[in-house]
């Protein structure tokens, strides 16, 4: 089994009213391998944040998420949808390399620090120090980013045709040697594995807390495999990408899985259902 936090089991609870049960919560926590204690103390660290309010007590309590957290559960669709995007070849990489500069100066280190922060998680690669590279079009997301880090002043972007690295000079050598593809690949195996191992546990059509277990394990693994995952070019990568591979078997497995979805559901099966729905 898959290590869940709690705090990812309380997020995923959220259902479409922003409320969650607490008896479905502590359910599926047990399912998770949780204690009540660590669901009881997750609950109470949650609302002392100002993250959910608390209506009653126990597992008859009724838990309500803010405004604030529920805007952090989406999952990034823009980003989801290009990955299938790539993954149908219709998304070519027209050759150029993207790049981003930046030196902040120390007096702002916090704004650095966000910067560099930032640009990974746009899935940019250091080429040296303040330099940063990505394969994808990602002018108006480091446009944004420097808007609300106001450091426009230190930083320059360009695109070029012609990249050397150290020695290499071929796009697949540069890419291996900027990016860590065997981990990203790992975390995409994982994935693999689990969603296989969930698509046979729903042809026994399982109870409910079982579904919800599936899917909280299913979407905790999808996000763990693609957040690091610089979504490169499919020309650069290793053929074949077991990222375009994993990410076939979970829509697949998410389809069945979010049919058997109710109004009672947590909305996290209908946000990726959404999702999902409309890739190529």
């Amino acid at each position: 089994m898959n290590e869940i936090s709690t705090r990812v089991l309380l997020e995923s609870m959220v259902r479409a009213d922003a409320t969650i049960d607490t008896g479905d919560l502590y359910a599926v926590g047990t399912a998770l391998g949780m204690t009540d204690q660590q669901v009881r103390l997750c609950i109470r660290r949650a609302v002392t944040e100002g993250q959910f309010t608390q209506e009653g007590r126990g597992r008859r309590a009724l838990l309500r998420a803010s405004a604030a957290l529920r805007k952090t559960l989406d999952p990034d669709v823009e980003f989801v949808r290009y990955a299938y995007e790539q993954d149908g070849g219709h998304a070519p990489w027209d050759g150029r390399w993207h790049l981003v500069a930046f030196a902040i100066p120390e007096s702002l280190r916090p704004a650095r620090d966000a910067m560099r922060d930032g640009i990974v998680r746009l899935g940019g690669a250091p080429i040296q120090g303040g330099l940063y590279a990505s394969t994808n079009p990602w002018e108006p997301h480091v446009a944004t980013l420097v808007a609300e880090l106001d450091v426009a002043q230190y930083v320059s972007q360009l695109t070029t045709t012609d990249l050397t690295v150290g020695e290499h000079t071929a796009p697949q050598q540069i890419a291996a040697r900027l990016w860590p593809l065997d981990d990203i690949a790992a975390r995409h195996h994982r994935l693999l594995e689990l969603t296989r191992t969930c698509a046979a546990a729903l042809r026994d059509d399982p109870p409910g807390t079982e579904r919800l277990r599936i899917g909280i394990e299913l979407a905790t693994e999808f996000t763990r495999a693609m957040e690091p995952d610089p979504l490169l070019a499919p020309e650069l990568l290793p053929r074949p990408w077991i990222g375009a591979t994993a990410r076939a078997a979970f829509a697949q497995c998410w389809a069945r899985l979010s049919a058997l979805a109710d109004d009672t559901t947590p909305a996290l099966f209908t946000r990726y259902r959404d999702t999902l729905e409309g890739r190529p």
